[in-house]
């Protein structure tokens, strides 16, 4: 090969290698920065050019989709969208998606590794591109009846079967329609900033996300705290707490809601019946903060659930003192929770004191309808021995039957409450609070956590968890029993 030639192929050689190191650095390295950018629409409109597969509750679809005209051929539609928000989250041509639609958007839009034999056959068999299903564990009586119960008001609603965790209502108020900002046009950018502006905040998820002082529903934690650490084994021998009591260090004295109530040494029995701060408070304090935490921590405080959705963490406090910590033990100072772990911590004394880790999604499917991934039921912990939450059941029990928790109570069914009331400082009102669970010969088939956070046309002297938070527990469980 003489000079001229062997010059001419050593340059081309170098270009052809120039370009496999550009094309290798475009497609692997910046691959995703480039199919992310905010000007590259082939991949918005990859993501919208076929029908998007189902969220199914109760064995239907709640979601579906439709043709635009534009160049994104396709929406999402969402049927009874706000009662189905929590759960579902919006998918949007302008604004992303969230919850279970944004959690599982590779199977729905089909695009997931696990569907690739799916994919191969279809493009041989000349069938457009189609998503999976996601089935979810919504048990759509109890959905609607959460929703309608909460109506107007600001508030939550959890329902777990204790035996598995699954969730079987997850509902927030006031909600929003996912369909509403589904599109990208003038009218969904108005919907969408509406909702941003709107004080009442309906795209929050207070089931999951939100966090607040659990009031009163806490003691059932504190009561199970102070009968595993052996500071009591009785729950009807008379304890050692005076009324009024002085929180250690302060000169504060923690009052009981209602003064006229037994509260003064009462047993863990009367004072859950009659949520004396007291009892609880002081036992709560004697126990220690160390104590109350790792109890708090079995029930699942101080970390994140994920159901698929990311849940935020409640939280028990770990630099706290002993006045601190009593106020911790009634469920007010810095503890707080999100309803997801109010209800968490009810199911496990309901499943005998085996806390199940909570999970919407039963199974995700292919578009032939076929099992992709199963979901099975996973212990999450055993909060507290089986003897011990029987011990808590019969106080719920009782204070259903004889004290502030006969709202939830249901003919021909054993019903295990406790109600709330949660201070929250100068200028806001307390929550209402509400918990409950049902038992069957098969056990424990629902367990409920209700919060209501009452508006300025709610009298405070109206503001309790038996009031406004019990009958919406009631109608839950009837839902899920087939009451």
């Amino acid at each position: 090969m003489n000079k001229p030639v062997r010059h001419i192929a050593v340059f081309t050689g170098i270009l052809v290698l120039s370009l496999l190191v550009r094309a290798t650095w475009v497609q692997f390295v910046r691959g995703d920065e480039l199919s992310n950018h905010e000007k590259n629409r082939r991949v918005a409109i990859a993501s919208f050019s076929q029908p998007r597969g189902d969220i199914i509750v109760g064995g239907r679809p709640v979601t579906g989709s439709v043709e635009t005209g534009g160049d994104l051929k396709y929406k999402r539609t969402f049927t009874d969208g706000k009662m189905y928000a929590p759960v579902t989250g919006f998918f949007s041509q302008g604004y992303g998606s969230s919850y279970l639609e944004g959690v599982n958007n590779k199977l729905l839009s089909g695009t997931d590794d696990r569907l690739f034999f799916q994919r191969t056959a279809d493009m041989f068999t000349g069938k457009k591109a189609r998503g999976g299903d996601v089935v979810t564990t919504i048990d759509p009586k109890a959905q609607k009846a959460a929703y309608e119960g909460l109506g107007d008001r600001k508030g939550a609603v959890v329902a777990l079967d204790p035996r598995t965790g699954k969730i079987l209502a997850l509902a927030s108020t006031p909600s929003y329609d996912p369909s509403t900002i589904a599109g990208n046009s003038k009218q969904d950018k108005v919907a969408w900033d509406a909702l941003q502006k709107d004080p009442d905040k309906p795209m929050n998820n207070r089931a999951l996300r939100e966090t607040y002082p659990p009031g009163s529903t806490f003691k059932i934690v504190t009561a199970a705290a102070a009968l595993e650490n052996g500071l009591y084994s009785d729950i009807n021998a008379p304890t050692d707490s005076p009324d009024p009591w002085t929180m250690p260090g302060t000169v504060t004295r923690l009052p009981n809601q209602n003064p006229a109530a037994p509260c003064k040494n009462a047993s863990l029995d009367v004072a859950m019946q009659n949520s004396c701060n007291t009892v609880y408070g002081k036992a709560s304090s004697d126990l220690g903060r160390d104590k109350m935490r790792a109890m708090a921590e079995k029930f699942g405080f101080n970390q994140e659930p994920f159901t698929p959705v990311r849940a935020s963490a409640s939280t028990f406090p770990k630099d706290i003192n002993k006045s601190q910590t009593a106020m911790a033990g009634i469920g007010q100072g810095s503890l707080t929770a999100t309803p997801l772990q109010v209800a968490m911590m009810t199911a496990a004394i309901a499943n005998d004191g085996k806390l199940m880790k909570p999970y919407m999604v039963e199974e995700l499917r292919d578009p032939d309808l076929k099992t992709v991934e199963k979901h099975k039921p996973e212990v999450m912990s055993e909060a507290v021995s089986p003897g011990i939450a029987k011990k808590v059941q019969q106080m719920m029990e009782d204070t259903a039957t004889k004290g502030t928790g006969k709202a939830a109570l249901i003919d021909g069914v054993t019903v295990g409450g406790k109600t709330g009331t949660a201070e929250r400082g100068a200028n806001q009102k307390n929550l209402a609070w509400f918990i409950s669970y049902a038992k069957t010969d098969e056990g424990s088939p629902v367990a409920v956590a209700v919060m209501i956070d009452p508006d300025d046309s709610v009298p405070d002297d109206e503001i309790s968890g038996g009031k406004l938070a019990g009958p919406i527990a009631k109608k839950v469980m009837e839902a899920v029993l087939g009451k």
